[in-house]
């Protein structure tokens, strides 16, 4: 622990939270980003609505087109892109927080592959809505997470050998979704690989309110793990000595982390990268000792709202979200293996 930084202790009842000053400043700047982004996410587009205009619809003043446009339309993407984010960023910093390791991302070890298996399960074999999906999502991850576990204990779990476990059954997992797109039918196929692309296009309230009730339970119970997680990144021996439970600690926070993701790719599929930089990128400018909850989280919303920014307006075509992380984060990926490569040479 770093105890050279300015620091702030927060009292509450018998609960009593330390918050890095920098930290603190980062994810207000990240929160004061997200809230332009969101403001300029709700004005742009093939129908642009004015600054007075839209101010105009969010005090229910206009009845015009334009609401509809704003209130139903953009509203919930720009909604879904911050909270998704948000989840995907705090899924990333809970594994990269427990194998201390900066490649350990639910997308890279096989949880969302395993959440997509689960979700194309339902959608090809049983039909259903989103709950059924968001069910099937969340069980595939669990059970991708068991099983990536199970393989890669010996005695113990080393951040490296999960990691190797986890690319391999991801890639497992890869050709199962693409055998059960081929064997669905025509349309379902187009419509779960469109959907599997990872997008935000065509999403509703209903959608948006679910997966964020959901999610802010989640983040609540991920938060209350976070001292836990901060003491574990000292070394399962030290974590042992300040108190900390540890199976119970880890139990609880894969499952926290799985559900997150998995969450997010019921609703909008597999969103790649996201969950591997922002924790790595938060915890450069946040100056912090090791992987923060809350500044990860900030930074994913940021990044995703950004990226659909991208996806929707800087092409020549609107794209997927999901794509346009996938370019972004596989040049990430390559400069983050460099830079491991380097560290340990």
């Amino acid at each position: 622990m770093d105890f050279g930084r300015s620091q702030h202790v927060l009292r509450w009842g018998g609960i009593s939270l330390r918050i890095s000053s920098r930290a603190a400043v980062v994810c207000a700047v990240l929160v004061v980003l997200c809230a332009i982004g969101a403001v300029a996410a709700l004005a742009l587009g093939s129908y642009a609505v004015s600054l007075p205009q839209l101010v105009d619809v969010l005090r229910g003043a206009d009845d015009s087109f334009a609401r509809t446009v704003v209130t139903e339309w953009r509203a919930p993407r720009a909604l879904a892109a911050i909270v998704f984010g948000a989840a995907l960023g705090m899924s990333g910093a809970v594994f990269q927080g427990l194998t201390n390791n900066p490649l350990a991302s639910p997308d890279v070890i096989g949880f969302a592959a395993g959440s997509y298996t689960g979700a194309l399960l339902v959608i090809i074999v049983l039909g259903g809505g989103y709950a059924s999906v968001a069910s099937g999502a969340l069980l595939g991850g669990l059970a991708t997470a068991t099983m990536v576990y199970l393989l890669a204990y010996r005695g113990g779990i080393t951040g490296f050998r999960l990691i190797i476990v986890g690319i391999g059954v991801a890639a497992m997992l890869g050709s199962v979704n693409t055998w059960l797109l081929l064997r669905a039918d025509l349309e379902v196929a187009m419509s779960a690989a469109t959907w599997g692309a990872g997008s935000l296009n065509g999403i509703t309230w209903e959608q948006t309110g679910v997966a964020t009730g959901f999610i802010l339970v989640l983040f609540v119970g991920t938060c209350a793990l976070g001292s836990s997680l901060r003491q574990m990144q000292l070394g399962d021996d030290a974590a042992r000595a300040l108190g900390v439970r540890l199976e119970p600690s880890r139990l609880g926070l894969v499952l926290t982390g799985v559900a997150l993701t998995a969450a997010v790719t019921a609703a909008a599929g597999p969103i790649a990268f996201v969950a591997l930089a922002a924790p790595q990128i938060a915890r450069r400018i946040a100056r912090t000792p090791g992987i923060t909850l809350v500044p990860a989280a900030c930074t994913g919303a940021a990044l995703l709202l950004a990226a659909d920014a991208v996806a929707q307006h800087a092409l020549p075509s609107p794209l997927p979200v999901g794509v346009v992380t996938v370019v972004i984060g596989g040049g990430y990926l390559i400069w983050l293996l460099i830079h491991e490569m380097r560290r340990h040479a």
